[in-house]
């Protein structure tokens, strides 16, 4: 085994997978990655399967650094400058950390989370089926918390696979997908309408248990309590005070305000990339086109291993092209002889 060790972190980061499942009906949300589909990427590329653990990188600097051996990694989801001993590398590619090299992130040029898959996986002590971290319940694994300078995780020494790169659709900004309901009942046509043609922006003080939307108040038709009924992935409660707020992994299973749309599965990912400011709309569609775009997302998911390219090695001698004349013969510009002639 080698050793990842945690060189430098900020906050919001930590392990995470696809989710634990089939426990909602006791109380106990299925957390996970926010972004599954850059989760899937990273993994597919160091030949893991799509959904294991990997470390989830909030927005804030980061660095990772190989102890006791080579580890191979691949990076996906928000963009970021990141580069090993001083040379840059590039998302949605593998790369291997050779025994004492760091691996340094920047800030998140654009969405918030990133994923660092490592080959073979973490090793950690599965909690109800699964290692992602859920801060507020204690679960998680190798540490039931977020990631601090000074963590080590065990991963297995890189294997010496060739490095690739996968290709991946372009997300684009359209609008959030939504399916109405379940109890957009308990709203006027015109509250509804104020929801769909608005800009919403994500405030600072959203979490994974929650984004909370800024925009206009949304009114309530008949009080804002509700008698507590279960909530997914994308449900958009409007609280008393009329702002949205979009449940996200580490929601309560079950909840008492209104929901007035849902997030489709599909765009679940998407939505949970834009960042604290960034403006957003939604748009409404039928319960058959939500479920036609789930289809195509895990079909997406399923075929990631097709999106595999190899990387070409491209590496200079950086020495020998100092040395080598690639330019010609100098010219000096008050050295006649050293000027080309040419006769007519």
């Amino acid at each position: 085994m080698s050793k990842l060790v945690i060189a430098a972190i900020g906050p919001v980061s930590s392990v995470q997978d696809g989710g634990r499942r089939g426990s909602q009906r006791y109380g106990l949300t299925s957390g996970g990655a926010m972004d599954r589909f850059a989760l899937a990427a990273a993994n597919t590329l160091v030949g893991n399967e799509a959904l294991s653990a990997a470390i989830e990188i909030g927005p804030f600097d980061a660095a990772f650094s190989a102890r006791g051996g080579a580890v191979r990694v691949a990076l996906a989801g928000a963009a970021r400058n990141a580069g090993i001993a001083g040379r840059g590398v590039a998302f949605d590619t593998s790369m291997t950390l050779a025994d004492g090299e760091t691996l340094t992130l920047g800030f998140a040029r654009a969405g918030s989370f990133s994923y660092l898959a490592i080959e073979g996986g973490i090793s950690g002590e599965p909690m109800f089926g699964s290692l992602a971290v859920n801060d507020r319940a204690g679960l998680g694994s190798p540490y039931p918390r977020p990631l601090q300078a000074g963590d080590e995780l065990q991963v297995a020494i890189a294997s010496g696979a060739s490095e690739c790169r996968i290709e991946l659709p372009a997300t684009g900004e359209a609008p959030v997908r939504v399916v109405m309901g379940p109890q957009d009942d308990e709203f006027t046509d015109d509250a509804k309408a104020l929801f769909l043609d608005s800009e919403w922006k994500i405030s600072a003080t959203s979490d994974r248990m929650g984004y909370r939307l800024e925009g206009p108040r949304i009114k309530h038709l008949h009080g804002h309590n509700i008698v507590s009924d279960g909530t997914v992935n994308g449900s958009v409660q409007i609280p008393g005070n009329g702002q949205p707020i979009v449940l996200m992994p580490d929601r309560g299973t079950t909840g008492g305000y209104p929901k007035i749309a849902t997030v489709v599965t599909a765009d679940f990912g998407r939505f949970a990339q834009i960042s604290a400011g960034r403006a957003l709309r939604f748009k409404a569609v039928s319960m058959a086109e939500a479920q036609a775009a789930a289809k195509e997302f895990a079909e997406l998911l399923h075929t990631l291993p097709d999106r595999l390219r190899g990387i070409d090695n491209f590496d200079l001698n950086i020495e020998a092209l100092r040395d080598a004349n690639v330019a010609g013969s100098a010219v000096s510009a008050v050295d006649a002889g050293t000027w080309q002639n040419f006769s007519t």
